[in-house]
């Protein structure tokens, strides 16, 4: 499982959380040899608690473009000495969807990617789980934090009244509804004909804002053109798969996988 020469991995955080949520995943994957980064996006560097104290008037993180984040990214991805595998969760998975379409990963993992432009996610469970980050007819000027209610639907169903809890005061942050709205538009774009790097996307049975379904169907856009592209779902999972108890479960296929493909 260890890596066979040292390489770089780029953890890309989604939205609504501090990218302190790949703490785990970043000791574990330097443990099989791997180094690791896991900056934070733009304007979001502190503790939880520290970001939601600025909630809701971070104007430099409500006016904050998907643009400008993917290009964020782009930027760091670049300054390494070789291409970087990447790996990103949520929003940070169609970050990581867009980079290797900009040829800018060695290879690649998206973990319950949100949908890139061209794969419509008409489930219910997104809308209801999603809908608010939008912040229609709100003030795009001030940035939005998701409620503990909201959160449970989202991130942490079936887990443990206390562990959903303990979840969201570590994790959940303010958000930029400009970020959100970028999803629906060309900075989302992925060239699913392209040929790319070997390209891992993984799925939950029990998510609700990304469903497993949902994350099939960004998987099948790409047509097929002789690169590697895997798909793996895994039971029991919801949105907060990073955290839960099975993490390290899903961190290992991935390890196995990027043995063989990275």
């Amino acid at each position: 499982m260890k890596a066979s020469k040292t390489k770089t991995v780029l953890f890309v955080t989604g939205a609504f959380v501090a990218n302190s949520g790949w703490a785990e995943w970043k000791a574990y994957f330097e443990s099989q040899g791997y180094k690791t980064l896991a900056p934070a996006w733009p304007y979001k560097n502190g503790t939880a608690a520290e970001l939601r104290n600025r909630q809701p008037n971070d104007t430099d993180l409500a006016a904050l473009t998907l643009g400008e984040l993917v290009d964020h990214y782009a930027a760091i991805a670049k300054s390494l000495p070789e291409k970087p595998i990447i790996i990103g969760h949520s929003l940070g998975g169609l970050i990581t969807q867009i980079l290797v379409s900009r040829d800018l990963a060695a290879a690649a993992v998206a973990i319950h990617s949100v949908p890139p432009q061209g794969v419509f996610p008409y489930e219910f469970s997104f809308l209801k789980a999603g809908w608010k980050a939008l912040g229609l007819f709100t003030s795009l000027k001030k940035t939005y934090l998701m409620s503990f209610k909201d959160w449970q639907y989202a991130f942490v169903n079936n887990m443990p009244l206390a562990e959903q809890q303990k979840a969201y005061d570590e994790n959940t942050i303010p958000e930029s509804k400009t970020v959100a709205r970028g999803g629906l538009t060309s900075a989302a774009k992925v060239d699913f004909a392209k040929p790319h790097v070997p390209l891992l996307l993984t799925s939950g049975e029990i998510d609700n804002i990304i469903p497993a379904h949902l994350n099939y169907r960004n998987f099948k856009a790409y047509k097929g053109n002789g690169s590697v592209l895997d798909y793996k779902e895994f039971p029991g999972r919801n949105h907060y798969v990073l955290g839960q108890s099975t993490w390290k479960e899903d961190a290992d296929y991935i390890l196995n996988w990027l043995a063989k493909h990275a």
